[in-house]
């Protein structure tokens, strides 16, 4: 899993877009902790046992590092930072049937000016899956020593896919995951 690079003293701001989404009556929000468990468990079931253990670290930061999209009580949307290690970016997710009307460009800009505003320089985007979409957006680089070493190296679902592809078999859930994340 490749990281790519953000230097977010060039990164846009966030009204425009919030403003934009307002009028859809979608809104970005930081997440509360009255609200963790139904959001872990969206996170769960849109996105992954893993990927719900990142953002039930972020209830753990203070201020919460996870932002909602919700449209009325409903979660569309949600992205995580300084879950895996401090100053990464992730995971993050928009419901299949609310993409392209710029929710995850909206969650990826309010959440990398959390962490400019917290004093971050640089962020990570950790595990990339959509590279150009980064590129495009945050004008984010590929780190090219993390498609090698990363700090997802001990990471026991991805060592079980090394295991399982080092078989010649793969997991089908891990293989489905493996198409859509890259």
């Amino acid at each position: 899993m490749a990281d790519m690079l953000v230097n977010l003293l060039h990164i846009e701001g966030y009204y425009d877009e919030l403003e934009r989404l307002e009028k859809e009556d979608i809104k970005i929000f930081r997440a509360l902790a009255p609200d963790k468990y139904r959001i872990v468990e969206w996170v769960k079931e849109h996105s992954s046992i893993n990927a719900a253990g990142e953002c039930d670290v972020c209830f753990s930061n203070n201020p919460i590092s996870c932002f909602i999209a919700a449209k009325g009580s409903e979660i569309i949307g949600y992205a995580c930072y300084n879950a895996t290690a401090p100053d990464f970016f992730g995971p993050t997710r928009v419901s299949e049937e609310y993409r392209g009307k710029g929710i995850g460009k909206a969650l990826l800009l309010r959440s990398l000016n959390a962490m400019k505003d917290e004093g971050y320089i640089y962020a990570i985007i950790g595990g990339i899956g959509p590279a150009k979409f980064y590129e495009k957006c945050v004008n984010a680089v590929l780190i090219d020593s993390s498609k090698e070493y990363s700090v997802y190296e001990h990471f026991l679902a991805g060592i079980e896919k090394k295991e399982n592809n080092s078989k010649g078999g793969c997991n089908p859930l891990l293989k489905a995951k493996a198409i859509f994340f890259n």
